[in-house]
């Protein structure tokens, strides 16, 4: 007993030391796992402290005029602040430092006082109960003071990669409309040039030099058992700034039934705007916010990933649904092209998402992810299908006018003209339908000899989707009554078919043996189209005589006549005939002229005696420069192109 009063204290400022230290003695006793002399040694020392406790408290309230003072000196320090309404860390460092300084007193006061045996001690009480609410106050403050900081340190950073919302790539088939001609498809089939910025790329949500102040707040606050308010202040402020981010990239809340009624060219505009929004969140903004909450929080333990996961959670959910909600929906085939940025979007960021989630509390984010890509890729490999069965199947009730370039011709090519920039992705999606696919393809690059290009899925794909058009063209051409006009419609087809393949990246895709084989298609029907429109006309110049040196002038002005009649008839249909590639419209010219012009030409010089305007209706070179009215898509009259020549 003797060695036990000569344990207590000396003086009445020592108080808090001993409480302190028995707090510390049953915050140990509660620690799992400790052996069996560890707990014993600590038991004593609890009952020890206990015992000095008791013989404090038998010399009554003497020895709590030190910690009253103690707490009148740190209290007016810290009401002082309620009065005046500037922030404290806008005063300037000492001020910040004093404040902590006195909150960190309180707590060590209430420790203290806490740490000593009640026993209807009324003087302790009311000292315990105004440093409570005393610490309450400053926590209070404290609050404000970190939602201030927060709120007035907030970087707006806005990368300048954000694409405008005119930035898109709508490909839509109409029988009168194509919306992507040559131009806009060269410019649509390359990406915007900034994709390849967008991956991680961290920035400061807050400047570099304020988040000292912010873990100073953070410290206090946790030490003193208000880590709880700290969070709901950190996560409030935070949240609301990604949330602002979100809304500048113009993400619209959208439910299923919206997206469902969208017309496609604004459900076009929210897809890439998903897809853009999914780059900047996750690539950079959740990035951005995960280093903050490590460097805030990262001494916390899981209180860290918790206010990560609180901040990041409304804005993921609204990405998620969306994303789940075309998946869901029917996949046209116009939605192919965004439906793969949304794939391949998703699929470069995958890693980052369990990454940045690795935690258990955030593994139904990664699952949702991970579902997404899967519904995405069905939804891709949906589109494609959808895109081949439209082509085979695209009908028409009428011959399109003047034998021109289908607008599902252009429709196709123009489409799969951007497919080569997908060649990993659809290779991998359309691997399970390879070997279906290539059966039915004819040319020989999907044999054994072919090379990587020209052998994987995407390209026996496309080898299937333009023998499906060639196919539907080839019954288009049956609506023509005119044989010929159908040559020149499947020319002009074939030849658009041709050239969109070479001069694209879809060439190594179909290979040379398929230019050189769709080449002579279209010359086929090119020597088609001359024999079946010219040869019947050039058979009236024919000598019925070949014995005689001439014909009599009666003779000669019938075949005259009639050269003229069946020529006349073809002007005037065939000036009404399109075909819309300059040189090849100037190369059928030249060669109908070649056949045309010589033949009458010969005719004429065998009959020299009977050339006179009486019996000629068209010189040789009225007959050469009316050829070359052929073929530019709006009717002639004979008679404004002889009066133009002669002028």
């Amino acid at each position: 007993m003797d060695e036990c009063q000569s344990a207590i204290p000396a003086h009445d400022g020592d108080l808090h030391v001993v409480a302190a230290a028995h707090h510390i003695v049953k915050a140990l006793g509660t620690t799992k796992n400790l052996s069996d002399d560890l707990r014993k040694i600590l038991i004593d020392l609890d009952a020890h402290l206990s015992l000095i406790t008791s013989n404090i408290d038998s010399k009554g309230g003497k020895g709590f005029v030190e910690v009253e003072e103690r707490l009148k000196r740190v209290e007016r320090k810290i009401v002082i602040w309620e009065s005046d309404r500037i922030m404290i860390w806008d005063s300037g460092p000492k001020e910040a430092s004093d404040y902590l300084e006195a909150v960190d007193e309180v707590q060590t006061l209430i420790d203290s006082l806490r740490g000593l045996s009640m026993n209807e001690n009324q003087k302790q009480k009311e000292l315990l109960h105004r440093a409570s609410s005393l610490l309450q106050m400053a926590m209070s403050r404290l609050e404000e003071e970190l939602i201030h900081m927060l709120v007035k340190h907030k970087q707006q950073s806005e990368p300048t990669y954000i694409p405008s919302p005119s930035s898109q790539r709508n490909v839509v088939y109409n029988e009168s409309v194509v919306s992507l001609d040559n131009e806009s498809a060269k410019e649509a089939s390359s990406k915007n040039s900034c994709s390849d910025e967008c991956g991680e790329y961290i920035v400061d949500l807050v400047p570099e030099h304020v988040i000292p102040d912010i873990k100073s707040i953070a410290k206090v606050m946790f030490a003193s058992d208000y880590g709880q308010e700290f969070c709901e202040a950190f996560i409030g402020v935070r949240k609301e700034a990604l949330e602002q981010h979100f809304d500048i990239l113009e993400n619209g809340k959208l439910s299923i039934e919206d997206l469902l009624k969208m017309e496609w060219c604004s459900l076009s505009t929210e897809m890439n705007k998903w897809t853009w929004s999914m780059k900047i969140i996750f690539g950079v903004y959740l990035m951005s916010e995960k280093r903050l909450c490590d460097q805030v929080l990262g001494e916390f333990g899981s209180v860290n990933s918790f206010c990560f996961l609180e901040i990041a959670k409304t804005t993921i959910l609204c990405l998620l649904n969306f994303g789940e909600a075309i998946a869901m929906g029917p996949q046209e085939p116009e939605k192919l092209l965004r439906l793969l940025d949304m794939y391949e979007t998703l699929a470069d960021l995958v890693i980052d998402i369990d990454a940045l989630f690795s935690e258990d509390g955030g593994s139904f984010v990664r699952l949702e992810f991970h579902k997404l890509l899967e519904g995405l890729a069905d939804s891709v490999k949906a589109a494609f299908n959808a895109f081949g069965v439209a082509v085979s199947s695209n009908g028409s009730l009428y011959p399109f006018p003047g034998g021109g370039v289908h607008p599902l011709s252009k429709y196709v090519m123009n489409y799969i003209s951007m497919f080569p920039e997908y060649c990993s992705t659809l290779n991998l999606l359309l691997e399970d339908q390879h070997s279906d696919v290539a059966s039915l393809v004819s040319e020989p690059q999907c044999g054994p000899t072919a090379s990587l290009s020209t052998s994987c899925p995407m390209a026996c794909h496309l080898r299937s989707i333009t023998s499906s058009l060639e196919s539907n063209l080839h019954k288009k051409s049956k609506l023509y009554k005119d044989e010929a006009l159908q040559h020149i419609f499947l020319m002009n087809n074939l030849h658009y078919m041709v050239q969109k393949v070479k001069g694209s990246e879809l060439r190594p895709f179909f290979g040379d043996e398929w230019i050189r084989k769709h080449n002579a298609k279209f010359q086929q029907h090119e020597m088609n189209y001359e024999r079946v429109t010219w040869s019947s006309v050039v058979l009236l110049l024919k000598d019925d005589n070949p014995g005689s040196s001439s014909l009599s002038k009666s003779a000669f002005k019938e075949k005259c006549k009639g050269f003229s009649i069946a020529f006349e008839e073809v002007y005037k249909n065939q000036t009404s005939w399109c075909i819309p590639d300059p040189q090849l419209r100037e190369d059928l010219r030249i060669s109908t002229s070649l056949k045309v012009v010589h033949a009458y030409r010969t005719f004429l010089g065998r009959n020299p005696a009977h050339v006179d305007d009486k019996c000629i209706k068209h010189a040789v070179e009225d007959v050469e420069k009316l050829l070359f009215d052929l073929f530019e898509g709006s009717p002639r009259s004979l008679r404004n192109s002889r009066r133009m020549m002669k002028t």
